[in-house]
């Protein structure tokens, strides 16, 4: 059903926040693609080097495949993905609750 939505209001690449955003409030949508830009200077402007590189891959994953490249579950093969192992991300961030808090606050950026 979605889907179908998608097709009909032309917005094949946005969000279910956007389809719904439209349906309920006729308010324009959104590209994953443009939502990713309008939010990268506050993303800049939050982390730091290594959170930013991290955020950059994970947003290019979700303009090519999809919101749910964000979901918490996905995080794990998403780090496996960028840094091989979860030791190798802990190098890179210390904590693993860093990497969790990286994964999850940046996401705020994109639905502002």
């Amino acid at each position: 059903m979605l889907d179908s939505m998608r097709d009909i209001i032309d917005a094949k690449d946005s969000d279910v926040y956007d389809l719904l955003s439209f349906v309920a409030y006729a308010k324009e949508t959104h590209t994953r693609t443009e939502r990713v830009a309008a939010a990268k200077p506050s993303i800049s402007s939050e982390f730091i080097s290594n959170q930013i590189e991290f955020i950059e891959f994970i947003l290019n994953k979700y303009i090519e495949d999809g919101v749910q490249e964000l979901a918490v579950k996905k995080m794990r093969s998403l780090v496996e993905l960028k840094y091989d192992t979860i030791s190798d991300a802990a190098e890179a961030f210390g904590l693993p609750v860093v990497i969790r808090n990286t994964f999850v606050g940046f996401q705020t950026y994109l639905y502002e």
